[in-house]
Parts: structure tokens; C-alpha cells; sequence
């Protein structure tokens, strides 16, 4: 039996820059994932990416704005790490926020759309 959540209607806010970069979910959870960890490897670890993958995640993001949104330290004493900037926590916060304000200004339609799916389409 599927969980509530897994059967309910869900908008997914992905915004596509030029040149194909894409900003979504995904990139964002692993800032998440770098905030609460302070490691690249580690946020990857979480996801189920290598850390190859992840650091080419945060790569784009440095590269897709004026700002970085991690920066990393290599080796030291204690090893290296990660950390989302001022400019990464605040893209974190305002995607989240866009998020909300996509899910509220949709609930309505939503909502039609949830009344109106075939049962089928619950499996």
C-alpha cells in the first residue's frame, strides 16, 4: 500500500536558465544536505551520488551565478569541508519559498485535477 504522500499530486518547480543549466529539487537538497553535513562527499552519500556527481552539482550552481553558493576547503588538519555561502543559504531559502508559493497558488486547480484522475492512475 502506497503512503498518502506518494499518491498525491505534487508540482515540481524546475527553473531552466540559457544554455541548458536547470535549477530544481534535486540541487537543492543537496545544498540541504551540505548545510546540515559541511561535506560535499558526505551531502553525495546522502543522495546516492558519487562524489564526482555532487561536486559537479555545486560546480553549475558557482558557475550558473555572480556569486558562489558553496565554497569548499581542501585537506587541513581537519580534512576539508563544505559550506553554502550567505548567497547559497539565501537561493536555498528563496527556492523553498517559490516552492510554497507555486503549491498555494496551484492547490485550487490541485485539487480539480485530484477530483478528476482516473482511479487507474493510482497504481
Amino acid at each position: 500500500m502506497k503512503s498518502p504522500a506518494v499518491d498525491t499530486l505534487t508540482p515540481i518547480l524546475r527553473i531552466s536558465f540559457p544554455h541548458e543549466d536547470r535549477l530544481g529539487r534535486g540541487k537543492m537538497e543537496l545544498l540541504e544536505h551540505i548545510r546540515e553535513t559541511g561535506s560535499i562527499s558526505a551531502a553525495g552519500r546522502a543522495m546516492d551520488m558519487s562524489y564526482r556527481r555532487a561536486w559537479l552539482l555545486v560546480s553549475d550552481m558557482n558557475r550558473m551565478f555572480r556569486e558562489p553558493v558553496v565554497e569548499s576547503q581542501r585537506g587541513g588538519p581537519k580534512g576539508g569541508g563544505a559550506a553554502l555561502t550567505p548567497f547559497g543559504d539565501e537561493l536555498l531559502a528563496r527556492f523553498r519559498k517559490m516552492e510554497q508559493m507555486m503549491k498555494t497558488a496551484l492547490a485550487e486547480e490541485l485539487a480539480w485535477l485530484e477530483a478528476n484522475r482516473s482511479p487507474e492512475s493510482n497504481r
